[in-house]
């Protein structure tokens, strides 16, 4: 793990006036140390001090060894037993890590993720601490990744390329959504991936309307347009994409619909440069749209941030001002949906390149029809 990342992350505590930032475990923690966990229902926060000490981590005893022995960073071990408790042991560390210098600082904690057990367990450590939210800062030192990460995401995005193509291979007339949900989770993980990024939608016929469809008992039938959005996790990133095929020959909507997605992703993709921001990719693609009459259809962002987690900064949609720097990687999922009918959705993972951007996803973007 690259120390690098609590360097900047101290750097930025400091600049805003943090004493330290305490972390359950999630994906911030898995970042800067490398540590995963289970949620679980016994105290756990790392304490990474502004001034740079080690961090402090108040630890169940039952996972002292492991995660000694897994921790990418060094750390100070604070472990506590079920029969004596945490508090003592949040004490302590708590003590540790905020020296005189930074006592009566806020602590910076992430108010997307931590509980009500974790910030009692604070404040009983620590009397009249103040917890202020520091969820935009983590999300910022993450938005651009370095070499390593790319490397890995770019590999989790022909994971699951190789994987959806494959499933997409065995569409038939009769089966179900859920059917082709677990042959996609299956596909996925015979190709490498080391489980999937969120639970794939299968949205078929008038279900595609619905962009977050749940996966039901619809059978296919000739003349489906199927919406498939998947993702696959490799070495603690993911890749989310999505395709929409035809089971059989579409109607003439239809196709008018799919190519104006396919123009819509095109153009996002094509304002996608160092600088840009998510308010001009995100008008691209809707001004596509919304030229061919179908504006209102369509109703979600044009896409979200992608690394560690599903959805990160930057989002592409229209009030995100801050300039794409060279690192950045994103989704661009345009789509159209008509209630009752059908939908269509087109999404690929886009890297922000030194002198343009780049598809992390390569999949052949015009409209398969599957043979019935």
């Amino acid at each position: 793990m690259d120390t690098s990342r609590i360097a900047r992350v101290t750097a930025a505590l400091r600049q805003r006036g943090m004493a330290a930032l305490a972390l359950m475990p999630d994906a911030n923690l898995t970042y800067l140390s490398g540590l995963t966990f289970h949620h679980g229902k016994r105290l756990t926060l790392a304490i990474f001090p502004a001034d740079g000490a080690t961090p402090c981590f108040i630890i169940p005893a039952l996972e002292h060894r492991r995660v000694e022995a897994s921790s990418s960073v060094p750390m100070r071990y604070f472990p506590w037993s079920d029969v004596d408790g945490p508090t003592e042991a949040a004490r302590a560390a708590m003590d540790a890590a905020l020296g005189p210098a930074l006592r009566g600082r806020p602590l910076g904690v992430e108010y997307t993720a931590l509980r009500v057990m974790e910030l009692r367990g604070l404040e009983a450590a620590m009397p009249g601490i103040q917890a202020v939210d520091a969820t935009d800062l983590l999300a910022e030192l993450r938005m651009v990744k370095d070499g390593v990460e790319l490397e890995i995401m770019q590999q989790a995005a022909q994971i699951v390329e190789a994987g959806l193509a494959r499933a997409i291979a065995q569409v038939r007339v009769g089966m179900t959504e859920r059917q082709l949900s677990k042959i996609v989770s299956e596909e996925i993980a015979a190709a490498g991936g080391e489980g999937e990024s969120f639970e794939n939608i299968i949205a078929s016929g008038p279900n595609g309307a619905n962009p977050h469809h749940s996966n039901g008992e619809r059978a296919f039938v000739p003349g489906d347009l199927i919406i498939i959005d998947c993702g696959a996790r490799y070495k603690g990133y993911i890749s989310d994409t999505t395709r929409t095929v035809a089971l059989g020959e579409p109607g003439d909507e239809a196709r008018t619909v799919y190519e104006l997605v396919r123009r819509a992703n095109a153009a996002g993709q094509a304002a996608a440069r160092p600088e840009a921001t998510g308010t001009e990719i995100d008008a691209a693609a809707r001004q596509v749209i919304e030229a061919g009459g179908y504006g209102e259809c369509f109703i979600h962002r044009t896409g979200h941030g992608i690394g560690i987690e599903v959805h990160e900064l930057p989002n592409i949609v229209a009030g995100s001002d801050v300039p794409l720097a060279p690192g950045t990687t994103f989704t661009i999922e345009p789509g159209i949906y008509l209630p009752g009918r059908l939908g269509v959705r087109i999404e690929d993972d886009m890297l922000i390149t030194p002198d343009g951007a780049r598809s992390l996803t390569r999949m052949d973007r015009t409209l398969r029809v599957i043979p019935v």
